[in-house]
């Protein structure tokens, strides 16, 4: 691996090479915080492809465009005189001497729960009124859900088991279904998204990244649906041309796969 005097070199390397592009490259002189906020989400979604597929190469390029993103926006904060790298770097270093009193001072913890449960009263003591506020509004809802729950039960409102989190899943189940038996619309949308808040709540105690989880299934989906796709093409028949009981012998091949 490089020694920290290379890693210092490779990253001067980097700022060097964003200053002569924002000064000499049309497209990257024309970019704002604004025009890189979608690339930048773009950026971060294929680095979480790249670790699901356990793709180090793929990690270790993503992970530098990623580099490039908070690099380029450094650049711009520079250039109104409202923050460079060196700042950035520094405030979050700041925080996390700051939230880690466990290490950078008297603090004992017994382990990483109690940890969190420090983080998120250390932050609340820096002046934030809700525990929630660090949940950014526009992350996607399963996501937000398990954040939402994680940092609620980083100050003690949790259950204790997960026995408990599975009955409130069948009870919000059985609710879900008997609205559905009333067909009230409304009702049904809200109750189902009480039942996915539950199964997010119930893969914590679990010990299971929901969102991993899922991704897991989209993943096996699309590659036996893919599998069946094929299989069809070779007969040259249409899906749609094809019974249900056709495909699942296909379905059934790809499962084996």
């Amino acid at each position: 691996m490089n020694s920290r005097k290379d890693q210092l070199r490779a990253f001067d390397r980097l700022l060097t090479i964003m200053d002569e592009l924002r000064e000499q490259c049309p497209w990257d002189k024309k970019q704002t915080l604004q025009t890189l906020r979608h690339l930048t989400i773009e950026e971060t979604y294929e680095l979480g492809d790249a670790i699901l597929d356990n793709n180090l190469e793929e990690v270790k390029g993503e992970l530098g465009d990623l580099l490039l993103h908070i690099v380029f926006y450094a650049k711009i904060g520079s250039e109104t005189n409202d923050f460079d790298i060196a700042d950035v770097i520094n405030q979050i270093c700041e925080k996390l001497i700051s939230r880690h009193p466990h290490i950078y001072g008297d603090v004992d913890v017994a382990d990483e729960e109690e940890v969190k449960r420090n983080w998120e009263n250390l932050k609340l003591k820096e002046g934030k009124k809700s525990v929630l506020e660090g949940v950014p509004k526009s992350l996607p809802s399963l996501v937000k859900a398990n954040r939402i729950q994680d940092k609620v039960a980083g100050v003690g409102f949790d259950w204790e088991e997960p026995q408990q989190v599975f009955e409130k899943l069948k009870e919000e189940l059985e609710e879900l279904q008997h609205e559905v038996a009333n067909n009230n619309k409304d009702k049904i949308e809200a109750e189902f998204g009480d039942v996915l808040f539950s199964m997010i709540n119930y893969a914590r105690f679990l010990h299971v990244n929901p969102e991993n989880a899922l991704e897991r299934t989209n993943k096996k989906f699309i590659n036996r649906f893919q599998y069946l796709e094929s299989k069809a093409k070779e007969k040259g028949i249409a899906l749609k041309d094809m019974t249900l009981s056709e495909m699942d012998v296909f379905w059934e091949e790809a499962k084996q796969l």
